[in-house]
């Protein structure tokens, strides 16, 4: 056997590789459930946020917070957290919110009490879990970019790239 074909053939075997690296497995989110089973919302797309009004602190807010769905034109979950001086938490609000809600995340600097006021904001079900305690924590979190166009294009163009190159080594 020669030298040449076994060579073609690694080579041809290792793009193949390539490839499939670059092909990620599809696991269900939920988006997808909410997708193949929208009687479970009330609407398509429909998600829940922790939601409390001045809490005590973040154990009290997500223990007594209410059990429903966040109304339709709010997209992302919304967290305030006012702490005191030592960094103890002095007021919790979470909610529901549009995206213009979240366009000033971050925190405050310490005010003459040496209180400081820090807000995030997220994207999916409940992820308003914790509390921001420092500017690295209040964030606006995103599931995904929100352009997703390019990415597709992307992920189009490559996985081309392959076929051709695959086509080209087999004739």
């Amino acid at each position: 056997m020669e030298a040449r074909p076994a060579s073609a053939w690694l080579l041809l075997l290792s793009l193949i590789s390539d490839c499939l690296k670059l092909v990620q497995p599809r696991e269900f989110t939920v988006k997808d459930i909410i997708y193949l089973h929208p009687s479970t919302t009330p609407y398509p797309g429909g998600f829940k946020c922790f939601t409390c009004e001045n809490a005590a602190d973040n154990y009290e807010c997500n223990r007594w917070a209410p059990d429903v769905y966040c109304p339709r034109g709010t997209l992302y979950c919304y967290t305030r957290h006012k702490m005191n001086a030592k960094g103890d938490s002095s007021l919790v609000t979470k909610r529901c919110v549009s995206l213009e809600e979240c366009l000033s995340v971050g925190c405050t600097e310490p005010d003459n009490e040496g209180n400081k006021i820090c807000t995030s904001c997220c994207e999916g079900t409940i992820c308003n879990l914790p509390l921001p305690r420092n500017t690295s924590q209040a964030v606006f979190a995103t599931l995904s970019p929100i352009n997703q166009t390019s990415r597709h294009l992307f992920q189009s163009a490559v996985t081309l790239t392959c076929f051709s190159l695959l086509f080209l080594l087999v004739v």
